[in-house]
């Protein structure tokens, strides 16, 4: 079928507003590590897609799923070891009190879980998030989020403070300075909650800000604001979603590389490797206090299949380096976009950790005015040269590169020789 064919039987089937990436909308096929091809056979290398955590269909991940799958598959109520040792191997990942785990099938799931953890242990329901995130589609944690707005529902529970901006900071100074800007106004939020009656419960963050365009903040930068939530009496949920399992680089989880403690963390996406896994990670007394208060099942979630696929990732993450790999090869790309940007002085900032870094564009320097019809251009046009790539970022004018982690500095290359020349195509986003 055609494009055209293929966006009209969505709409049908689908229903309207379905989204697609680009302009022109690519129709996939195949996926082998870092390379994806369309059905008219074009190769695409794949800058965007962190789901295929370590490679579009690794075989050790497929032969997990296959063998178990011609195995066994059901649901935790009856006893089986796969979801055990897979816990087990997981938690032992994070610092203690963080041993114990719920398995779910996506993050919406695992925030939602969450959130209701907040209001378990603190007796209030009023949460803390940034003015542009997402955490997630379910009916309360859609409430969340600016950047996919729902139609419906009261998110009077919650409050939102200014995304952190390395590059635009609030009152204009950087570092420590904007740490504490940030750290007034989650004290602000606090006050606001406590005095509405819902209360304050605790705050939700991805430690890489990674929708709001993955800023530069040091270790530390969040300790003013963690200290005004936990002299509050709130907890601190850090959603690993897009940001853990090794794609910061300097650890296993983007929590430890900016330094923070939380209560509960959120895990999904890349988990298994395209098979739809995710969980909870908390401590003993938190997991208590939840699975007393709520009877919580999944059908599917910590099913055998999907612990073998999870299970598979982390022995490809160990047995492949590859969380060395996203840093030594992230900091190739990072250093590769900034001689780009000695020759176009519409790359305003170079930022990221590991394999999770972009460039943002702007019309001007000095005043740093988005660019953001050109960024949409830009990532278009890498489409049609076989790169694919997206931008986010609070003004859509960062380019959003996150590849699978076996991305090497070869990839690299390709992916820069080819924005150089989109770049020179393009000129100047003013003409």
């Amino acid at each position: 079928m055609t494009a055209a064919q293929l966006l009209q039987r969505r709409a049908r089937l689908l229903g309207p507003n379905t989204s697609t990436f680009y302009d022109d909308p690519v129709h996939l096929v195949k996926g082998e590590g870092v390379w994806v091809w369309d059905a008219d056979g074009n190769r695409y290398l794949d800058c965007y897609n962190n789901v295929p955590h370590v490679g579009h269909c690794h075989p050790h991940v497929v032969e997990a799923i296959c063998r178990q799958a011609a195995t066994l598959n059901t649901h935790t109520r009856y006893l089986h070891e796969g979801i055990l040792d897979y816990v087990e191997r997981l938690t032992a990942t994070f610092d203690d009190p963080l041993s114990t785990a719920i398995m779910t099938c996506t993050g919406s799931e695992a925030n939602d879980i969450a959130l209701r953890m907040l209001e378990t242990v603190t007796g209030k329901r009023g949460v803390i998030a940034t003015d542009h995130t997402y955490h997630g589609n379910t009916a309360i944690v859609a409430q969340l989020s600016t950047t996919n707005r729902p139609g419906t529902g009261d998110g009077g529970f919650v409050r939102l403070v200014p995304a952190p901006d390395s590059y635009r900071p609030l009152g204009g100074k950087g570092g420590m300075d904007h740490a504490r800007a940030f750290a007034r106004k989650v004290e602000a939020a606090i006050a606001e909650l406590e005095a509405s009656g819902h209360g304050f419960a605790g705050i939700i963050l991805c430690p890489g800000f990674v929708n709001e365009g993955f800023p530069q903040l040091e270790p530390g930068w969040l300790d003013p604001a963690i200290e005004a939530v936990r002299k509050a009496g709130g907890l601190v949920i850090a959603d690993e979603v897009q940001s853990g399992f090794g794609r910061c680089g300097a650890a296993m989880w983007s929590q430890r590389r900016i330094g923070i403690r939380p209560d509960i963390v959120t895990l999904g996406k890349p988990m298994g490797n395209g098979h739809p896994v995710a969980g909870v990670v908390t401590s003993p007394d938190i997991m208590h206090a939840f699975r007393t208060a709520f009877r919580y099942f999944s059908t599917f979630g910590g099913n055998p299949v999907s612990c073998a696929a999870a299970n598979a990732v982390l022995d490809v993450l160990e047995a492949e380096n590859l969380v060395e790999n996203a840093r030594i090869v992230g900091e190739y790309a990072r250093d590769g976009l900034r001689s780009l940007a000695e020759r176009y002085d519409w790359i305003g900032d170079v930022r990221g950790y590991g394999l999770f870094f972009g460039a943002e564009m702007v019309t001007d320097r000095a005043t740093k005015s988005p660019a953001t019809q050109y960024t949409k251009r830009v990532v278009n046009a890498m489409r049609h040269r076989g790169v694919l790539m997206n931008f986010l970022g609070i003004h859509y004018n960062t380019l959003k590169i996150r590849p699978p982690m076996p991305f090497s500095k070869e990839h690299a290359d390709y992916m820069l020789e080819r924005l150089d020349a989109v770049l020179g195509e393009l000129g100047h986003p003013d003409g």
